[in-house]
Order: C-alpha cells, then structure tokens, then sequence
C-alpha cells in the first residue's frame, strides 16, 4: 500500500483483520497511521476490541438456533455487494 491516507469506512472494513493481526504489513501501517488522526476511529476500533474480549467467555451452545440463524444472516447481508 503506497501512503495514501485511509477513509473510516476502509478502517472499519478492514477492523477484524486488523484486531487479529491478520493484515500484511503495509496495511497495518496505514491503518495506524489512520488512527493517529482520526480519534472517532480509535473510539471505534477500542469498542470493537472490548465487545470481542466480552464475547470471547460466551459458549456458542448457549445462543438459541434462531438467533444464531438472524446473526449468520445479518452478517452475510454485510458480506453482499450493494445492489446497483
């Protein structure tokens, strides 16, 4: 990635991997870089961490088939590309 500055909406787009330390290198670094200048995105990715670390104990056993069903929905919903 060269040095151009990333949008919010990328760094939101990229937060999971971000968290999970799974981006290459250069994206990382822009993705820090980001952050140094926009503290709604620090914000962002702080609340996206501690939901994460607070998810982390709960057993997936105890959330009902239906509402597992709504949750793989709604995150695939994400995953679409927009309709033109």
């Amino acid at each position: 990635m060269n040095d151009e500055m990333l949008a919010c909406r990328q760094v939101v787009e990229l937060v999971t991997d971000y968290l999970e330390g799974d981006l290459p290198d250069a994206v990382r670094s822009a993705v820090e870089r980001h952050l140094q200048t926009c503290p709604p995105c620090v914000t962002y990715i702080e609340q996206m961490r501690s939901t994460a670390c607070s998810l982390r104990d709960v057993p997936v056993e105890s959330i009902s088939p239906e509402v597992l069903e709504e949750l793989v929905s709604a995150f695939r919903s994400l995953l679409r590309p927009p309709a033109e």
